[in-house]
């Protein structure tokens, strides 16, 4: 047994625990209290295996993709979550971010430690089929769950159909057929007066 490799990789995975103390402005549909980090994550990895056929590009590395959505929000354990819409938050979001996954994936030992921090800027350029599919459920999934609270986070921060379709379009980058969803869940939110 390699004892100082184990070591630091579980000295990675405590520290990853920290996620599920990062609250998100979305909530929980049942509760009605603001979903963590770490029920995001797994949220985003269930939607992931559930809808793979629903990506654009058949075949995908599933398990890149599963990869991505469970470390990508590892760094606001330091930067914090930034909610969608901030845009002030949002001019300083990646350079906070990316020093973050310096020092979070820096824990892991060698070629760990450079495997992940990559798969970390793929997700965050999103030019490969696998990060499209994971930023596309990654965007999805609030919208779900904002329709699903009858638009609680959107109605609190006065965000309106403009602004979440602007900010969620790219979807489709992702899965054609999740963006057609989410453009019928809008329209039902629209209808219902959940969503200006």
């Amino acid at each position: 047994m390699d004892l100082a490799r184990i070591t630091q990789q579980i000295r990675f995975i405590i520290e990853a625990d920290k996620l599920k103390e990062i609250f998100r402005q979305t909530i929980c549909t049942q509760s009605r209290r603001a979903e963590n980090d770490a029920e995001h994550s797994w949220h985003l990895a269930l939607l992931v295996v559930i809808l793979a056929e629903h990506s654009n590009t058949p075949g995908i590395d599933l398990l890149r993709v599963l990869k991505m959505v469970t470390i990508h929000d590892l760094v606001e354990i330091d930067a914090g979550d930034t909610f969608a819409y901030d845009t002030a938050g949002m001019a300083d979001q990646h350079e906070r971010e990316a020093v973050a996954a310096d020092r979070i994936f820096g824990m892991l030992p060698a070629p760990q430690n450079a495997e992940y921090r990559a798969l970390w800027d793929e997700f965050e350029a999103r030019e490969t089929p696998e990060a499209k599919f994971a930023a596309a459920v990654d965007r999805f999934q609030p919208m779900l769950l904002n329709c699903l609270t009858e638009g609680a986070a959107w109605k609190k921060h006065g965000i309106t159909s403009d602004r979440v379709i602007a900010r969620n379009k790219h979807i489709a980058e992702g899965s054609a057929t999740l963006w057609a969803y989410a453009e019928k869940m809008l329209a039902d939110a629209i209808a219902a007066g959940h969503l200006a």
